[in-house]
């Protein structure tokens, strides 16, 4: 686990944070919007992650409009393409590391072109 996604905020500090109500944070808990960890005793605790998803999904509904179903489809995406660069980055590493002669391509004038591997960055 990342420092930013260390469970440290209280819902009440979050509805602070963020101006709402925690009502509107349990809220978007029960629809699947964010997931707060728990403690032993089932209190929520919000990582800094989860403050920042919750501010873009109020950036989303507030300043743009977007209804809880949209939201929900942008979020499942913007997660979802947050997993494909992982894999990506992963892919680029594995490939630098197995297969250097793909790294370098060099053309007229000397300057190397990574074709696959810059691409893919």
């Amino acid at each position: 686990m990342t420092d930013r996604g260390k469970p440290l905020y209280m819902i009440g500090v979050v509805a602070d944070m963020l101006n709402v109500h925690p009502q509107t944070l349990r809220f978007y808990e029960k629809k699947g919007l964010v997931r707060p960890s728990r403690t032993v005793g089932r209190t929520r605790m919000y990582s800094t992650e989860d403050v920042d998803e919750l501010a873009r999904l109020l950036r989303l509904t507030r300043d743009l409009g977007v209804n809880l179903a949209g939201i929900e489809v942008i979020l499942k995406m913007r997660r979802r393409m947050i997993e494909m660069q992982k894999q990506i980055e992963d892919l680029v590493a594995y490939l630098r590391e197995e297969h250097p002669e793909l790294e370098v391509e060099v053309h007229e004038g000397g300057q190397p072109h990574y074709p696959l591997l810059f691409a893919a960055e």
